[in-house]
């Protein structure tokens, strides 16, 4: 097992050119692959510099690369455009949808006894490592996974083999995995490398995925308080070493400590970005360990359209809402539809400010009786960007026009906010 390239550090800002070396010198150090299947995110992770990354590896390999799998786990396919921004230049035939329900395989099974020992006895169900039929059966003899290493609120840190089981996953891994961080708890799995659920996934790489030719590609991207981007580092292997070198980097530059609990947060949605509040939602998860109990979130979503990426699980949000844990483990118990979708299930919990705080959304799509359905406060959204100037406010904290002091991030996406009480 090995890492191929490692470079970063809080004050790197790695280029194009950075990247295109990288690849060369992986390349040269594996030998030229023959059919080669990338693996990048899809569009709600464009500044993870995938797209770039994606773009190169056609250049440099050329028709060796034979199918592009955007890892969608749950999310949407994408659209023409979105491939076109996110892609530059790459021919669309070579795209392969992946459907999560339908074209996933099992690999193999994690037992309970392990998932109960990682989880401190809190989930006790075994787990399934499915991906798409494509990784283990495409005749591929490079499967590339390229992606960002960022706080995240089911896995802890995003990216690595959670591309592979959870990007390319199928329905039972998806939901379970979900379910059993949300049980285990957000706020003790946000920014944490070494979850519970990373413990699993890495059992399952390490005990079903000797046979497939994984390689990752883990960049870590810090946004500054005027908006700019800097990618700190990048990381290629096929080891979890490789992993944790990019997480500790992530950790660093990715997880903003304040100086006290905001009592107002603001959060924007880039509308090339952001669609749903399956999405949008890392409002919520990334500044939950800051906002001060009895505070408020407020949420300006000028996109946002549904609730669900995928039609069943945006009906489930809207049946039920976004509630506390111990309410929706309840109606897990009670309802059948709701138990047959633990990853809905999650996100209702992870969507939850757990009566903490009031989370004001602006949705620019949805209605404000949609919007109070699901547990939140509406917003006026024309009102609230001329109240929030988006185009000149940056990253922190601010006076707002009655005095109050409120804390501006500008893409929840991008970091992870928190502040000791």
């Amino acid at each position: 097992m090995t890492t191929y390239f490692a470079s970063g550090s809080e004050t790197a800002s790695l280029t194009y050119d950075d990247f295109r070396g990288a690849l060369s010198k992986t390349f040269d150090a594996i030998g030229m692959p023959d059919r080669v299947l990338l693996l990048p995110p899809d569009a709600t992770r464009l500044f993870s510099r995938a797209g770039e990354l994606t773009v190169l590896c056609r250049e440099l390999l050329g028709d060796r690369v034979t199918d592009i799998m955007p890892a969608l786990g749950t999310h949407s396919p994408m659209k023409p455009h979105q491939l076109d921004m996110m892609f530059p230049g790459v021919d669309h035939d070579l795209f392969r949808p992946h459907l999560w329900r339908d074209d996933v395989v099992t690999l193999g099974t994690v037992p309970s006894e392990y998932v109960s020992k990682v989880t401190g006895g809190i989930y006790n169900k075994p787990w399934q490592a499915q991906v798409n039929k494509l990784l283990k059966d495409g005749g591929h003899d490079l499967i590339f996974s390229l992606g960002q290493v960022v706080p995240h609120e089911v896995i802890g840190m995003a990216n690595y083999n959670k591309n592979v089981f959870v990007g390319t996953g199928g329905k039972d891994g998806i939901n379970e995995s979900h379910y059993l961080s949300a049980v285990y708890g957000i706020e003790e799995t946000l920014g944490q490398a070494n979850t519970p659920l990373r413990q699993i996934l890495n059992y399952a790489q390490d005990e079903f995925c000797q046979q497939m030719p994984l390689l990752y590609a883990l960049t870590v991207v810090e946004q500054m308080a005027d908006g700019t981007m800097h990618t700190r580092g990048l990381y290629i292997g096929d080891d979890h070493d490789t992993f944790f070198e990019a997480a500790a980097l992530a950790e660093k530059v990715n997880v903003k400590d304040l100086p006290r609990q905001p009592q107002h947060v603001v959060t924007y949605l880039d509308p090339a970005e952001f669609k749903s509040t399956w999405l949008g939602n890392k409002s919520v998860y990334r500044t939950r360990l800051a906002i001060a109990d009895g505070g408020r979130l407020t949420v300006l979503a000028p996109a946002v359209e549904e609730f669900g990426e995928d039609k069943e699980i945006d009906k489930l949000i809207r049946k039920y809402g976004y509630r506390p844990k111990a309410e929706v483990m309840r109606l897990v118990e009670e309802n059948e539809d709701l138990a047959a979708n633990p990853s809905a299930a999650a996100h209702l919990i992870h969507g939850s400010s757990e009566n903490r705080f009031e989370v004001v959304y602006a949705a620019g799509k949805l209605s404000d009786e949609e919007i109070r359905s699901v547990g939140y406060t509406p917003g006026k959204l024309d009102a609230l960007l001329q109240r929030y100037d988006i185009q000149t406010l940056e990253n922190g904290f601010h006076t707002d026009i009655d005095g109050s002091e409120f804390y501006y991030v500008q893409n929840p996406a991008l970091g992870l906010w928190r502040a000791s009480v």
